[in-house]
């Protein structure tokens, strides 16, 4: 790793926006690519969209405020598959940042907006900080997609917008969490709207429960026992990707995914 400011670097290393310092980069490697930006992608159901893709062939900037598992990532798929961007969604500059190094590497084909928390409480027990922090994925969406759209000078790209079946329906434990799955949902259909008959294609993916660590702090409502009768990651994002990712003439516009209710 070189320190940033050195004056003579090897065509093979790049400068990181993001984190100010140099890192390897084989250009020609990744071009043959495409490229995509998931964010959330360190664990759960974002972890398995990365794997995935990759698997496919992709080259993936992955976005998570955990920087200690996005080392692991880094270090486990390779430079020439997987680039972290740390940091929090909410964080415009990051975003910016972030986006602007995704796009040095090549025109980017596909948004995967999949970050968000949760908050299940009664609908007294909520407080501020509960809709600041469900807030952050909604805000988190709104930000990478417009620094997507002008990155990509608003052609040829699929954003697939990450929601929840909460945003289809209310649920009495979850009101702030679905107000803001709702809230995605209508950015989404603008989106759509904004763009049909365009190049630009927005794809709304709506999953029920998923066994994650999503639940990790709310096992007085959704309980570890249950938690393990929801669907799996890796199935979800293999059914998630077989409609959004293909070369089909066509685009599977709404994703919905029920678990099996047991």
């Amino acid at each position: 790793m070189f320190a940033a400011g050195t004056e003579a670097m090897p065509e093979s290393y790049r400068f990181d926006t993001v984190k100010g310092d140099w890192f390897r980069q084989d250009r020609e490697v990744v071009m043959d690519k495409r490229i995509a930006i998931v964010t959330g992608s360190a664990l759960g159901l974002g972890y398995e969209l990365t794997r995935q893709l990759i698997e496919r062939g992709w080259f993936v900037c992955g976005v998570d405020f955990n920087a200690a598992k996005q080392q692991e990532l880094a270090e486990a798929f390779g430079s020439d598959r997987y680039r972290a961007l740390t940091g929090d969604i909410s964080d415009e500059a990051f975003v910016r940042a972030a986006v602007a190094e995704a796009a040095s590497i090549g025109h980017i084909d596909l948004l995967i907006n999949n970050a968000g928390q949760p908050s299940f409480k009664v609908p007294t027990a909520y407080t501020a900080a509960d809709v600041d922090k469900c807030l952050k994925g909604l805000k988190g969406m709104i930000l990478f997609s417009v620094e997507t759209l002008k990155a990509d000078g608003e052609r040829d790209l699929k954003i697939a917008n990450v929601m929840s079946t909460a945003a289809t329906r209310g649920n009495a434990n979850e009101s702030v969490y679905c107000a803001t799955k709702w809230g995605e949902r209508g950015y989404t259909e603008s989106l759509k709207a904004a763009y049909k008959g365009t190049s630009v294609k927005i794809v709304g993916v709506c999953p029920g429960g998923i066994d994650t660590e999503f639940y990790r702090d709310s096992h007085d409502y959704v309980s570890e026992e249950k938690q393990h009768t929801f669907m799996s990651p890796a199935d979800c994002a293999n059914v998630i990707l077989f409609n959004l990712v293909n070369d089909a003439n066509l685009t599977v516009s709404d994703i919905l995914i029920e678990r099996n209710y047991v």
